[in-house]
């Protein structure tokens, strides 16, 4: 398989992906919400031996929030970019990827702290009140 490639606005951050991604979802939590400055994030979950930094990895900047896996962005332009890394899986923000992922979400997590001003669509996924679990 070719890397699945990716980065953030700026173009300083590059990473990619060797492996295809286990799942994606979308996350209607607040932290994300605020994170993102949205409704939702979409994230494609990775183990991450298969997840590399490929260049610009003095800009990246981590925030680890208590009771959470920690979030990283590029300290240049704020792209957020991924979350976890380390021990823990990968949750790779597909806004930032180059082309097509080969995986589509498939559920929707947190949806109790969805806002009210944007309906959630009804798209046929799998729906959780809170995470996935």
């Amino acid at each position: 398989m070719e890397p699945i490639t990716g980065g953030c606005a700026c173009g300083a951050v590059r990473y990619e992906v060797t492996a295809p991604f286990e799942s994606a979802n979308y996350c209607h939590c607040h932290r994300c919400q605020r994170r993102t400055g949205t409704a939702w994030s979409i994230n494609a979950r990775i183990a991450p031996e298969h997840f590399r930094i490929t260049a610009g990895e003095e800009a990246v900047r981590t925030w680890a929030p208590e009771n959470g896996f920690p979030k990283s962005f590029c300290s240049l332009c704020g792209s957020a970019l991924f979350s976890g890394g380390g021990e823990l899986p990968v949750g790779v923000r597909m806004g930032t990827l180059d082309g097509d992922p080969g995986v589509r979400p498939s559920y929707r997590q947190w949806l109790d702290s969805a806002p009210e001003w944007e309906t959630v669509p009804d798209d046929g996924l799998t729906r959780y009140p809170q995470a996935r679990g």
